[in-house]
This record gives structure tokens, C-alpha cells and sequence, in this order.
């Protein structure tokens, strides 16, 4: 690196955050299956003794953001009143839903709901392939991709972005703690905060990859006949790689928001069409009639732990969910609270909640609604191509029962290529900007050698959590669902952070004139010494 980008580095976050991952690299080099065996020992300790409270975080991120949008909170603008927005609505909606689990819902938006029909929820009693099984695998998967995920990624982006626009404190995410923890926020205990979020972020993005690049090979498989291999998904995530990298070095403005602003309308349009050339009156009726039921069977979903029958079904569902989303939520926070000056909380809250959460059941309800239609009347077909190929080739398998499914399925390629290099690239900018320790770092884009290195870190855990998984376990869909180990690496620390932000964010808009520097700057108790210090 060059002497200026030495300067600029956090060192004490770059520094053990990079061994850590070489580290890690090395690990999956000399020996793939200790590597799996990590992840799989570390998941199992979590859902067994923590189940319980990442479940209760879920509900109670929930509770808070309802809280400040129908308060007078909700008013308070980030940056102050006279705050100019960053992006239009249209490109501030097309980055959230893109930027946050875009790439999810196309990934699951048929493989769930087909998976949950075949393999009905454990103590429902339902019948596999019945109509009942058929309802409770749609609404179910709603409730997973629905309001509850998004709020994951909220409640985080609206403290960062009050932190950084209205508290001026830096662009960490130990500002958001500065109500409980005062400068230690920025002592050893943010340096540690921010290295776990740090790592949080880092393996969530290589995981994201790592599925990525599974439902990539799928797609080659199903449009050109490659037979999907080790090599042809090392390509594959050398291609995405590249792409976020050269896109990273355009900056906010210019790269992600046109890829984003591009992925969206890909979104709509693929939504569109199936829903014009399939069964269209079904999937109208059965989504309105899924919605309900997700709403009816919310809180039971929401809290089902299987403990009385010692069931494992909600571990590698509801559960593993909330896991994903607790270690996504710093990612993902942080960027759209980056993104968020010059609107109000009520208006984040909306377009990062409600919007793209209302998007999501849309989208499943009609990808899911024709894929069960399908499944119901053609003796199994997807669950067939599942059993043997993995969940991955659902999707390709469902468009084959549409018009043009050769170029319906490379325009799904499309949206997959550009949901998941609009999330990795901003996250890659994420990640670097957390590295670096300079004024408004922001509204900075952080020096390209940083983010060339944080994009090369991820992607070759993605790829070698690729290897020890193909190792390490045997049939198609035990490969997807052990990516799902890779986030739970970090996601207790991450759980505790989570408690801490939820008793800050009270304090912080309850006690608002003590901390809001720009609307209350004669009663703000924020040390302005500090902060200079800090930014400086």
C-alpha cells in the first residue's frame, strides 16, 4: 500500500481484523473440514443456548421502530433541518432493496416455499404437498423475509445515522453506543465493537458469495449445460469480485447507485412477467391468502423454538434468520445510515422498513404462490430437481414452465449478478471505511487499495467455505444450507451489541436534547473537544 493509505488506517482494527481472516484463509487451505467442523460446533453452541434471545431481539427491534415512527421522534431530521438529501426517492428505494436482502429473496423466493411444502413445519401435522402445508410454507416464508429482517438492518441504520449526522460523532459503529458507554465508546471498548462488527460484516459478505456463486453454477448448468464445479464457482466469484472492485472505485453517486437503480427495474420486471404469464388469479388470491396467515400465526412463528420436542427445524429456519439478519444488521446499518442525511427517521423507517419489506411478500407472493400452483400440479417437479440438484436450480427449473425461459432465466442471472455486486460493493466501501481513521470518513470514499484488499479477504472465504462444505458433507442441498454456518461465526457478540444499541437508541431519543448536537446544540452534553478529536 501506498505511504498516504498507511497513514489514513485504523490500525487498530485493520491490523488484527486482517491476520484474523488470513488466518482463517489459511485454516481453509491445510485442512477444509476443521474449518467446517468450526462453524458447524460454533452454530450448534449458539442455537442451544442463545435461540431464545435472538428470537426475542427480532420482536424487540420490531417494538422500537414502531415506537419512534409514530412519535414525535419520527419528525427529527438526520443532519438537521436544513440537511440536502443524497439520493433521489427512486434511487434511495432501488439501494435499500438492493442493498439490503435483495440477493435473499431471489435465492429463496422459490426454493422456500417449495422446500417448507415437501417438508411441512414440524408439529403443524400437516401432510407434505397438502393445501394446508401449501399455506403455512408461503406465509411462513413471508414472516422470514418479511418486516422482520428489514428491521434487523433499520433500527441499526438509524442509530448510525443519527450518530454521525446529528451526534457528529464518527462513522463507527461504537458512535452508536456513546449513550451508554460515554468516551469509552471510543477506548477499548469501540475498538472492540467495532472489530466484531468488523468481522460480522467481512463473513457475512462471503457467505453471500459463497451462495452466490452456487446458484450461478445452477444457472450455468440449466442455460449452457456446465455441469457446476469447484472451478467454474471460482470463476464465478472472480467475475462478481472484479466487478464490485472496478464498481467500488466510482463512488457512491456513480457505481452503486446505478447498479442498484438497474437492479431494481430488473426486479419489477421479472415480477411483472410472471405474474402476467402465470397463474395469475391464484397467485392473487393465495398471496392475500398467505398474508393473512402470516399475520394470524405471526408471534408463533416468530417465537417457535421446538423445545418441548427438541425439534431443529427452527435452527436451520426462523432461527438461523434472525442469526443472519443480527450479523447483516451492522453491514447493511451502517451503509444506509451513510446514505440517509437530509431525511427524517420517519421517512427511513418507511423506505428501509416498510417499503422494501412490503416488496419482499410481493415478491414471494407471487414467485412462490406460481412455484407451489406448479408443484401441486405437476407431481413434484421442483422438489424432484431440488432432491437431486440442490436448492439452488429451483428457480431455473420454475421458469422453464414460462414463456422464453432461455432469456427469462439469464435476465434471473442478471438480477442475481447485480443484487449481489451492489450488496458486496457497498459493503466493500463499508468495510474500508470502517478501516480507516480520518475526518467525516462518512462522506469519504476510502483509498481503492483498502477496498481492493477487503474484496480479495471475502471472496476467498467464500470460496474456500465453498471447498470445505463440498468436503465435508454429501448431497446437494447439505452444501447450501452449511453456507448458511458461515455468518454464525459472529453472531453472538453481535447479539450482545444488539441488546446494548436497543437500551442506547431509548436513552439517546428519551434524553434527545442531551445528545442531538444539531437541533439542541445549548443542551447537547456530546464534549465538543471530543468530537474534534475524533473527526481530526
Amino acid at each position: 500500500m501506498k505511504k498516504e493509505t498507511m497513514n489514513v488506517i485504523r490500525k487498530v482494527i485493520f491490523i488484527p481484523m486482517s491476520i484474523i481472516f488470513i488466518g482463517i484463509i489459511l485454516m481453509g487451505i491445510i485442512s477444509p473440514t476443521t474449518f467446517y467442523n468450526i462453524e458447524n460446533a460454533i452454530s450448534n453452541f449458539q442455537y442451544n443456548w442463545f435461540g431464545w434471545l435472538y428470537s426475542l431481539m427480532a420482536l424487540a427491534n420490531l417494538a422500537i421502530l414502531a415506537w419512534l415512527f409514530v412519535s414525535k421522534y419520527g419528525s427529527i431530521k438526520l443532519g438537521g433541518e436544513k440537511a440536502k438529501p443524497i439520493l433521489s426517492r427512486w434511487n434511495w428505494f432501488a439501494i435499500s432493496l438492493c442493498g439490503g436482502i435483495g440477493t435473499g429473496i431471489v435465492f429463496w423466493g422459490i426454493a422456500e416455499p417449495i422446500f417448507h411444502l415437501n417438508n411441512p413445519i414440524p408439529g403443524l401435522n400437516q401432510a407434505a404437498g397438502s393445501p394446508e402445508a401449501a399455506l403455512s410454507a408461503l406465509s411462513v416464508s413471508m414472516i422470514h423475509w418479511g418486516i422482520p429482517s428489514y428491521a434487523h438492518y433499520c433500527i441499526f441504520g438509524v442509530a448510525v445515522g443519527f450518530a454521525i449526522y446529528n451526534m457528529k460523532l464518527p462513522f463507527r459503529i461504537s458512535s452508536v453506543l456513546y449513550p451508554i458507554f460515554g468516551k469509552r465508546s471510543f477506548e477499548s471498548i469501540g475498538d472492540m465493537v467495532d472489530n466484531v462488527c468488523l468481522f460480522a460484516i467481512a463473513v457475512s459478505v462471503s457467505a453471500i458469495l459463497a451462495v452466490a456463486s452456487l446458484q450461478f453454477g445452477a444457472g450455468f448448468k440449466a442455460v449452457f449445460g456446465l455441469e457446476p464445479n469447484n472451478l467454474i464457482r471460482g470463476l464465478i466469484l472472480f467475475v462478481i469480485v472484479t466487478t464490485f472492485i472496478i464498481s467500488s472505485y466510482t463512488g457512491l453517486q456513480k457505481g452503486i447507485r446505478r447498479l442498484s437503480d438497474l437492479n431494481a427495474k430488473v426486479f419489477i420486471g421479472l415480477l411483472a412477467f410472471i405474474f402476467v404469464f402465470g397463474a395469475t388469479r391464484f397467485s392473487l388470491f393465495f398471496t392475500v391468502e398467505a398474508f393473512g396467515e402470516s399475520l394470524s400465526t405471526f408471534f408463533t412463528r416468530m417465537t417457535y423454538l421446538g423445545a418441548i420436542a427438541d425439534d431443529k427445524w427452527p435452527m436451520w429456519w426462523t432461527v438461523i434468520y434472525w442469526i443472519w439478519m443480527i450479523v447483516y444488521g451492522p453491514m447493511v446499518g451502517l451503509f444506509l445510515g451513510r446514505i440517509a442525511k437530509g431525511r427524517t427517521i420517519r421517512e427511513f423507517i418507511f423506505m428501509n422498513l416498510i417499503v422494501p419489506a412490503s416488496f419482499a411478500v410481493i415478491w414471494f407472493g407471487i414467485f412462490g404462490s406460481n412455484a407451489i400452483h406448479l408443484e401441486l400440479n405437476q407431481g413434484g417437479q421442483i422438489w424432484n430437481v431440488i432432491q437431486n440438484q440442490g436448492l439452488e436450480a429451483s428457480v431455473f427449473t420454475f421458469l422453464k414452465n414460462f414463456p422464453l425461459p432461455l432469456i427469462t432465466s439469464i435476465a434471473f442471472m442478471i438480477t442475481l449478478f447485480l443484487s449481489v455486486v451492489t450488496l458486496c460493493d457497498s459493503m466493500t466501501s463499508t468495510v474500508a471505511s470502517l478501516s480507516i481513521n480520518i475526518r467525516d470518513n462518512a462522506e469519504v470514499e476510502p483509498p481503492n487499495s483498502i477496498k481492493i484488499f477487503w474484496g480479495l479477504v471475502m471472496s476467498s472465504v467464500a470460496f474456500l467455505s465453498i471447498i470445505a462444505t463440498t468436503q465435508s458433507t454429501e448431497g446437494a442441498i447439505s452444501v447450501i444450507q452449511s453456507t448458511k454456518l458461515l455468518p454464525m461465526t459472529a453472531a453472538l457478540p453481535v447479539l450482545f451489541i444488539y441488546v446494548a444499541l436497543g437500551v442506547s437508541m431509548v436513552k439517546m431519543f428519551v434524553m434527545i436534547e442531551n445528545y442531538d448536537v444539531v437541533h439542541y446544540p445549548e443542551t447537547a452534553k456530546i464534549d465538543a473537544e471530543l468530537i474534534t478529536e475524533l473527526n481530526d
